[in-house]
C-alpha cells in the first residue's frame, strides 16, 4: 500500500531531517581537525567534554540546568541537582530546548522589513551595524517630536533590573507589561488587600488543607513559580496529609492530587468566595485577635462609607470608655463588631459591615448561581473552619507563632472580570480565619515585602487627562496592571480614551514577547499596533508579531547568553543563579543585553545605562562599572557576583550555576514573625479608597461599566457576557498545557509532538445534544455582550468527562506561533475568540479570558 504524505507531513519531515543535519554539522564540525584530506590523522587529541552549569531559558521559574558539551557544541541537558527549585530534574521543556540551539529556522541575522505592515512579512538581511543604526536613528527621530514616544513591550524579560529598569530609563521609554495577560488581577487585589505582590498560594510545608481555585496544579504553574517546584511540594505535603479541593470547571489537572472536586460554573467565584465569608462568620469560626490587631475590621464606618478620622486618625470604638479613640492609642480595646451612636452619628465597625453586607449571600443564593449544591458549600465552609485551628501556635526559630493551616492556590484564575474583587474576596475569606502570614496560612510572595502599591492604592488619587498611553492612574482605571490590548484600543481612538496625543507612540521595541498571540484580542492589536510607524522585535524567531508588524527583526540568543540575576528560591531557601552562555551563538544571534548596550552606545546614552545598571544591581566600590566604556554581559555581572560578597565573583556560578545562601528566615518568611508584625500595616478587610475612586469617578461622568466595580466590599454583579443571546449557551475558558506553559514550545519538535493541534475541550453530554463525535471539527464561535460583535475559528474537538458540560475550553500557545514548520496548521490561538474593551476586562484593565460562545460543526 503506497503511504500517503501530506505536505505538512513532508515539510516537518524535511525541516526535522534538516534541523538534525544542521545540528549535526555543527556538533561535529570540530572533528574535522582530526584526519586530513586524505584520511591521515591530525591530531590524537579527542574533542574536549565538560559540563557547563546555566538555568532554563525556555520555561518561567529558571531551574538550574548542565549542559554537556563536547568540542564546544551541547549535546545534551541534564537538571542541576543543586538548585533549590528542581533538585536535578528536568521536565521535557528544558529537555526539548536543546533543539532551539540547532533550529535551522532560528533568525540567525537581523532582518529589515521590505513591504507593508499587517500582512506576512517579507525581510532583507542586514548587518547589526545597518539594524542597530537604523533602530538608533528611528527612535531619535521619535525622540524628538516628544519624550514619551518611544514604547517598550515586555515579554519574556529575565533580567528586570536591567532590561525593565536600567534600560528603559536611560531611553527615557513608556515600559507595557505582560501581567494583563497573566494574573495581574490579583496582583493587583493582593497588593490592594495584604499589601504583598503576587496572587495566593499555600505554605506547603505546614497547610493541611488548600483550596486550589483554578490553580492547574499538574499542568502549568501557579503562583510565582512554573512548574516541578509546587507539584514536588503538593506530593510532599499530600505524603504527610495535606487534603486538596478543587474547585474548577476542569478536573484534569488535578486528576488523583484532588480529595474533593467542586466544578463551579465560569465566572462565578466572587459568588462562592461570599458565600463562604457569610458562612465562616455565621459559623462564628473567626480570627478576632488578628482581625483587631492587624487589620482595619475594628476602624468605625460612617454613614457615608468613609472611616471615621478624628484629627486625621481613623478610629475604633474603644470598649474601655465607650467612646471613639484612635486604633493605636495605648490601652484601646477594640470592638470587631457592632452599630454605635456618638454625637448624633450612627457608626459600624469594618468587619460589621461586611457581616450586614454578605448577609444575604448564602449558600442556598449561591448554589444556582455557581451551580454548586449549597450543602457542599456548607461543607467546605465548616471544613475550612475546623482545619484553621485558631487559637493554635507552633514553635519555629525560637518564636511562638500562630499556627492557620488553610490556604488558597489561585493564579490565571484572576483573570475574568469579577478578577481583582473575586481574588480580594478569597483573601477576605483567609482573613478572616486568621491565615495571611501564619504558619500553614496564606502566602503571597515568597518574603513578606510590603509593595508599594499598598500605600498607592490606599490614596485614591485620580490624575487629570490628557492621560498616557496606558491609562495610568485615569478615570478609566484608577488601579492599572498596563494592558497592551488596552493601548491598541487607545491607539485606535485616542481622543475617546483622553490620551496625550503629544505621547502617542512613534516606535516600539518588542522584548521577547509575541502580542497577537499571547495577549488579549488578536484582532485589536493587530489594528491597533500597525498604527505605530516603527516597531523592532528581539527574538530568536519570527514570531507571529513579527512577522506581522515588525519593521526591523534584532536576533535574540536563547541559551547562548548572560542573563539575571535569577531567583533560585523554593519559597523555603534563599538562593539565586544566573545564565551563563552554554556555547558560543550560531549565526549572529546575540543576547538582548548585549543588544541594549550597543544601541545605547549608538543613542549616545551609554553612561546613563551604565549609571542605571550600577544603581539597580546595587554595585559597591570598588566593584562598580566605570562610565566611558561599553562593558560585556560578563563583566557586568561579575562585579554584581564580587558586590553580593562572592570574592571569586562569575567564576563562582560558572562552577556552581547557583548560589545556595541558607533557609530563608523565618522573620521573612511569615508576616507574625516580623517586627513588628506585617511590617507595620494593617490588612485592607474593608475598601474605603475604593469606595473614594469609585465617587471621583462617578463626579467625572465615567460611565458605569468602569466604576461599577470600585466597591469598598467585594459585590456580585453577573458578569457582562451573561447578556449574550441565549444561542451562546456554552463557556469558553483558557488554560495552559505544561508542554507549552511560558515556552515557545509549539515549535520544538521535542515538545510539539505530545500535544501536536490544537483541540477544544468538550463534555460528551454537551456534544451528544450538538450531533458532536470525538475528533470532528467545529466552528466557535464567541459573542460580545457589549458591542454584539462575533468571532469564530475552526478547531478539532477532544470529548473529555473532566470538564462542565456548559464548559469547553481552549489552552493557550496555538495559533501558528511564529513562522516556522512545525507551529504551521497546529490550529487557532484561544485569544483569536476573546475581547477587549468594557465588559471583557476587570476594573484594573486587566483581560479577561471568559466568554460565552455557541459551538457548531463545520
Amino acid at each position: 500500500m503506497a503511504l500517503k504524505v501530506s505536505r505538512r507531513t513532508f515539510l516537518k519531515g524535511a525541516a526535522a531531517a534538516g534541523g538534525v543535519a544542521a545540528a549535526s554539522a555543527f556538533l561535529y564540525r570540530n572533528l574535522e581537525t582530526l584526519a586530513g584530506p586524505e584520511g591521515e590523522a591530525r591530531s590524537s587529541a579527542a574533542p574536549s567534554e565538560e559540563w557547563v552549569p546555566t538555568t532554563c531559558w525556555i520555561g518561567k521559574q529558571d531551574c538550574g540546568i548542565l549542559a554537556r558539551r563536547i568540542g564546544g557544541r551541547v549535546v545534551k541537558l541534564e537538571g542541576n541537582a543543586a538548585h533549590p527549585r528542581n533538585l536535578g530534574t528536568l521536565c521535557p521543556k528544558g529537555v526539548a530546548q536543546i533543539s532551539a540551539l540547532y533550529d535551522p529556522n532560528r533568525v540567525r541575522t537581523p532582518l529589515i522589513r521590505t513591504n507593508e505592515k499587517g500582512i506576512p512579512g517579507q525581510f532583507r538581511t542586514a548587518s547589526w551595524e545597518e539594524a542597530l543604526n537604523l533602530v538608533a536613528s528611528k527612535i531619535r527621530e521619535a525622540q524628538a517630536k516628544g519624550a514619551k514616544t518611544v514604547i517598550w513591550q515586555k515579554g519574556r524579560s529575565k533580567s528586570g533590573p536591567l532590561y525593565d529598569n536600567a534600560f528603559t530609563a536611560a531611553l527615557g521609554a513608556v515600559k507595557l507589561h505582560h501581567g494583563a495577560f497573566c494574573s495581574d488581577a490579583g496582583y493587583r487585589a493582593s497588593e490592594y488587600t495584604l499589601g504583598l505582590n503576587g496572587v495566593l498560594h499555600p505554605d506547603f510545608k505546614y497547610t493541611n488543607l488548600l483550596l486550589s481555585w483554578g490553580w492547574n496544579i499538574t499542568a502549568g504553574g501557579g503562583n510565582k513559580l512554573c512548574w516541578i517546584t509546587f507539584p514536588r511540594q503538593l506530593v510532599e505535603a499530600r505524603e504527610r496529609g495535606m487534603k486538596v479541593v478543587h474547585i474548577d470547571p476542569r478536573l484534569h489537572s488535578a486528576g488523583p492530587h484532588a480529595d474533593w472536586w467542586i466544578p463551579i460554573r465560569p465566572g462565578s467565584d466572587l459568588a462562592l468566595a461570599l458565600a463562604l465569608i457569610h458562612q465562616v462568620i455565621a459559623q462564628g469560626s473567626i480570627d478576632r485577635a488578628y482581625l483587631v490587631n492587624y487589620t482595619n475590621a475594628p476602624f468605625l464606618v460612617q454613614e457615608d462609607g468613609t472611616f471615621l478620622r478624628l484629627e486625621g486618625k481613623e478610629q475604633v470604638w474603644d470598649e474601655g470608655s465607650g467612646a471613639p479613640r484612635p486604633y493605636d492609642a495605648p490601652g484601646v480595646r477594640p470592638a470587631l463588631e457592632g452599630t454605635f451612636q456618638w454625637q448624633g452619628r450612627r457608626l459600624r465597625t469594618a468587619f460589621q459591615v461586611l457581616k450586614e453586607h454578605v448577609q444575604g449571600y448564602t449558600p442556598d443564593w449561591a448554589a444556582s448561581i455557581c451551580d454548586v449544591p449549597a450543602e457542599e458549600i456548607r461543607r467546605l465552609a465548616k471544613a475550612l473552619a475546623e482545619n484553621a485551628q485558631i487559637g493554635a501556635t507552633i514553635s519555629l526559630g525560637g518564636k511562638v507563632l500562630p499556627l492557620r493551616p488553610v490556604a488558597i492556590h489561585t493564579y490565571h484564575l484572576a483573570q475574568q472580570e469579577l478578577g481583582f474583587q473575586a481574588t480580594r474576596a478569597m483573601a477576605i475569606l483567609m482573613m478572616l480565619l486568621g491565615s495571611p502570614g501564619a504558619v500553614g496560612g496564606q502566602r503571597v510572595d515568597f518574603t513578606w515585602k510590603i509593595h508599594a502599591n499598598f500605600q498607592k492604592f490606599g490614596e485614591a488619587k485620580l490624575a487629570n487627562p490628557p492621560y498616557n498611553i496606558w491609562l495610568e492612574n485615569s478615570e478609566f482605571f484608577p488601579i492599572n496592571s498596563n494592558n497592551s490590548a488596552i493601548v491598541a484600543l487607545a491607539l485606535k481612538d485616542p481622543e475617546a480614551w483622553k490620551v496625550d496625543k503629544a505621547q502617542l507612540p512613534q516606535v516600539m521595541i518588542i522584548h521577547m514577547s509575541n502580542p497577537l498571540l499571547a495577549f488579549g484580542s488578536s484582532q485589536d492589536i493587530l489594528e491597533g499596533f500597525k498604527r505605530i510607524p516603527f516597531i523592532v522585535v528581539l527574538d530568536a524567531w519570527i514570531s507571529k508579531t513579527a512577522d506581522l508588524l515588525a519593521d526591523v527583526i534584532l536576533p535574540a540568543s536563547t541559551l547562548e547568553k548572560y542573563e539575571g540575576p535569577l531567583s533560585a528560591t523554593d519559597q523555603y531557601v534563599d538562593a539565586v543563579a544566573l545564565r551563563l552562555p552554554v556555547m558560543d551563538p550560531l549565526g549572529e544571534s546575540r543576547g538582548e543585553l548585549e543588544i541594549y548596550l550597543d544601541l545605547a552606545e549608538r543613542l549616545g546614552i551609554l553612561d546613563k545605562f551604565i549609571e542605571n545598571i550600577n544603581k539597580e544591581l546595587n554595585l559597591k566600590a570598588p566593584n562598580t562599572l566605570p562610565k566611558g566604556r561599553k562593558p560585556t554581559p560578563r563583566e557586568i555581572f561579575d562585579l554584581w557576583a564580587k558586590s553580593q560578597g562572592l570574592s571569586e565573583g562569575i567564576a563562582y556560578f560558572e562552577r556552581n550555576g547557583v548560589w545556595v545562601k541558607g533557609e530563608i528566615p523565618i522573620a521573612q518568611q511569615y508576616g507574625y514573625a516580623q517586627d513588628p508584625p506585617f511590617g507595620g500595616i494593617r490588612h485592607r478587610l474593608y475598601g474605603e479608597s475604593l469606595l473614594l475612586m469609585q465617587r471621583q469617578m462617578q463626579a467625572r461622568g465615567v460611565s458605569e461599566i468602569f466604576w461599577r466595580d470600585y466597591t469598598p466590599l467585594p459585590t456580585w454583579r453577573k458578569p457582562t457576557m451573561e447578556q449574550s443571546p441565549p444561542q451562546y449557551d456554552l463557556y469558553l475558558i483558557s488554560f495552559k498545557l505544561i508542554e507549552f506553559k511560558q515556552a515557545r514550545g509549539t515549535n520544538l519538535p521535542l515538545v510539539a509532538e505530545l500535544a501536536p493541534a490544537q483541540r477544544l475541550w468538550m463534555n460528551p453530554k454537551a456534544a451528544k445534544a450538538r450531533g458532536i463525535k470525538d475528533g470532528d471539527e467545529v466552528w466557535v464561535e464567541s459573542h460580545n455582550a457589549v458591542t454584539g460583535q462575533t468571532k469564530r475559528a475552526k478547531v478539532k474537538v477532544f470529548l473529555t468527562e473532566a470538564i462542565r458540560p456548559d464548559t469547553v475550553g481552549l489552552p493557550h500557545h496555538y495559533g501558528d506561533i511564529a513562522r516556522h514548520p512545525w507551529s504551521e496548521g497546529q490550529g487557532p490561538g484561544a485569544a483569536e475568540l476573546f475581547f477587549t474593551g468594557p465588559g471583557y476586562i476587570a476594573n484594573t484593565a486587566d483581560q479577561s479570558f471568559l466568554v460565552k460562545v455557541r459551538v457548531y460543526k463545520a
